[in-house]
């Protein structure tokens, strides 16, 4: 059981942590809007990885089956959505001024919208899918083990943008507004750019 917590913590924590657009997104957040928004942001992403998790983990086949069948349309979604954040945040022109107080709306929609761009990225999909033929076998018999490392991955995925947002809070302090726009400006490119990959693979496949 502790083994299986552990490994779900490694692996969430190892998802969380890989470089991809939602890293971009939550850390540009964490700069321009925030501790708290970047960190309800992750908290989307966790949710979505730890549904996957679920999904693997109790062998819902079915919906596995049905998610990886969908991916080119999950892709070419994901990959318009992507282009289209980009975009805006390569517009927009960010300051390390103190921001307003967050809303619950704009906290809501923080959230919302990672667990969308998540749920619909093809790589999520496959990453747990792949989790369910590796592990399927191993944690099979009885509700406990399964829900432990669904628990785990949740575990490691929080945590992992509990420590992004800490660390990009510790950096927006210390950093010109100049310097935050480069980085904005970085990351809407870098999610741009990833937005096409999705959609020229999307239309490969």
């Amino acid at each position: 059981m502790s083994s299986l917590l552990l490994r779900g913590f490694l692996l969430g924590f190892a998802v969380a942590a890989s470089p991809g657009p939602i890293f971009f997104l939550c850390l540009r957040r964490t700069l321009v809007r925030g501790w708290l928004n970047g960190l309800i942001s992750g908290f989307g992403v966790a949710t979505a990885d730890g549904f996957y998790a679920a999904v693997a983990a109790f062998g819902v086949g079915a919906i596995t089956t049905a998610l990886t069948g969908e991916r080119r349309w999950l892709a070419l979604a994901g990959g318009a959505l992507l282009v289209s954040l980009g975009t805006r945040i390569v517009l927009d022109r960010p300051t390390t001024a103190e921001a307003p107080p967050p809303t619950r709306s704009s906290l809501i929609g923080a959230y919302l919208s990672t667990l969308g761009l998540t749920i619909s990225n093809p790589a999520t999909i496959i990453s747990f899918a792949a989790l369910a033929a590796t592990l399927g076998a191993g944690i099979s018999g009885g509700v406990l083990r399964p829900a432990a490392l669904v628990i785990g991955v949740l575990l490691g995925s929080v945590t992992w943008w509990i420590v992004l947002a800490a660390l990009a809070t510790g950096l927006r302090a210390r950093i010109a507004p100049r310097v935050v726009r480069i980085i904005s400006t970085i990351s809407g490119l870098a999610i741009i750019g990833l937005g096409v990959v999705a959609l020229v693979s999307a239309l490969g496949m």
